[in-house]
C-alpha cells in the first residue's frame, strides 16, 4: 500500500507562529517521514490565507527532494485555473528532471473564491473551462514533450519543453475530485482520483463507483487505486486520542468554513459548483458541530489499533486504495504532531504497508 503524508503549510489555531515556522515544522515532518519510510510528502498550492499557504509547490517540492534521501515529492494539487499552462508544464518536467522520477503531478480546479478574487482576470465561473483545457495541454506536454494549444482560455503555438520530460507521468498523475464533473474529468484525463475525508466513505462510494466505470469505458483497463486524504492522530490512550481529536479537528474545521465559505449561498450562484452549493445545503441544516462529527466519522484517529481498523474497513468498502495523512493541523504543537507521526510510522505503517 502506498502510503504518505500531506503538508497543508498552515497557521490558523496557532497563536503567535510566525510563517517561517510553519514550514521549519512542515518540513521537519518532512523529513522525518522519509526517515521513516513513508511513499510520498504532497503539498498543496494555496494562497493568501493562514488557511494554508504555498503559492508556488513545485518550487517548495525542489528544495525538499534535494534535502530527501527516497520518498516521492508530490503536488497535491496545482490548482490549474490559477495558472499558465505553459509554465505549469516547464515547472513539472523542471522538478521531475532533478527529482530523478521522485515527482508525482497532481492537479485541481480550486473551491476558495477569495483565492479566486485576487488573481485579476480568472473567473471562478470559468474554473472548468480552464481546468480541462489547461490540463489536457500540459499532460500533451509531458507526455510529447512539446505544448500548444487553439482553446479560448490558453492560445499557445506549438514550442518545445526544455529540459524535456524523460519519464511517462502515466502512472503518476492525480486528480482531486469531489464533484461529478471533477469525477469524469479524473477519468477522462486517466488521473488518479484523490479524495478528502470530510464526509463519510459510504457517502463517498457513489463518485468512486463511476469513477472506475468511466475510466474502464474512456480508457478499455481498470482504474487504479484512489487516493484518500486524511487528518490523522495516533495515541498512545484513546480517551486522550478522541479529546485531542476533537480539540484539533474543531479548530482546523472552523478554519475551513471561513476558508471555503462552505456554508454560503454563493455556490448556489457560481458556475460548476452545483454539487457544493448542494452541499452547503446539509451543512447549514446539520451546523458546525454536525459537521464535526461527519468530519470525524470519516477521519482515522486513536490508538494504533483503532487506526488501522478503521483504515481497515475503508478498504473492506471501498477496496485498495492509497494513503496520505496530515499530522499538522488545528493549531497542534509540534512535539505532538512528531510524536503521533513516530506511532504512526511505529506501529500502523508497517501493517498497512503490507496491503496489496
Amino acid at each position: 500500500m502506498d502510503v504518505g503524508i500531506l503538508m497543508p503549510f498552515a497557521s490558523d489555531g496557532w497563536d503567535g507562529i510566525t510563517d517561517s515556522e510553519v514550514y521549519d515544522e512542515e518540513l521537519g515532518l518532512a523529513r522525518l517521514a522519509d526517515s521513516f519510510g513513508f511513499d510520498c510528502a504532497w503539498a498543496a498550492e494555496h494562497h493568501f490565507f493562514g488557511y494554508s499557504f504555498c503559492p508556488d509547490n513545485t518550487q517548495l517540492l525542489s528544495y525538499l527532494v534535494g534535502t530527501t534521501e527516497q520518498i516521492d515529492v508530490g503536488t497535491g494539487a496545482v490548482i490549474m485555473p490559477w495558472n499558465d499552462p505553459l509554465r505549469v508544464a516547464e515547472k513539472a518536467a523542471l522538478l521531475d528532471n532533478v527529482a530523478k522520477g521522485r515527482f508525482r503531478f497532481g492537479v485541481g480546479r480550486g473551491l476558495s473564491r477569495r483565492e479566486y478574487a485576487p488573481f485579476a482576470g480568472i473567473e471562478m465561473d470559468e474554473s472548468r473551462e480552464r481546468f480541462d483545457e489547461g490540463t489536457a495541454m500540459v499532460i500533451e506536454a509531458l507526455r510529447t514533450g512539446f505544448i500548444e494549444g487553439n482553446g479560448p482560455f490558453y492560445p499557445q503555438e506549438r514550442i518545445e519543453i526544455r529540459p524535456r520530460p524523460e519519464r511517462s507521468f502515466d502512472d503518476r498523475f492525480y486528480c482531486v475530485a469531489s464533484s461529478d464533473d471533477s469525477v469524469e474529468s479524473a477519468a477522462r484525463f486517466a488521473g488518479r482520483m484523490t479524495m478528502f475525508a470530510d464526509r463519510s466513505w459510504e457517502h463517498r462510494m457513489p463518485s468512486i463507483t463511476q469513477y472506475r466505470k468511466r475510466y474502464a469505458e474512456l480508457h478499455g483497463a481498470e482504474a487504479p487505486p484512489v487516493m484518500t486524504a486524511d487528518f490523522c492522530l495516533v495515541m498512545p490512550d484513546a480517551d486522550d486520542a478522541e479529546e485531542k481529536a476533537r480539540q484539533y479537528m474543531g479548530t482546523y474545521l472552523a478554519s475551513l468554513l471561513a476558508h471555503y465559505e462552505v456554508m454560503g449561498d454563493h455556490f448556489t450562484n457560481t458556475e460548476g459548483y452545483a454539487a457544493y452549493a448542494k452541499a452547503a445545503e446539509i451543512l447549514r441544516r446539520v451546523g458546525e458541530s454536525g459537521f464535526l462529527e461527519m468530519f470525524m466519522g470519516a477521519t482515522c484517529w486513536g490508538t494504533p489499533d483503532q487506526v488501522i481498523a478503521k483504515l481497515e474497513a475503508r478498504r473492506e468498502l471501498i477496496g485498495s486504495f492509497e494513503y496520505t495523512a496530515s499530522f499538522r493541523y488545528g493549531g497542534i504543537p509540534y512535539d505532538e504532531a512528531r510524536a503521533s507521526m513516530t506511532l504512526f510510522a511505529d506501529e500502523v505503517l508497517p501493517v498497512i504497508k503490507t496491503w496489496n
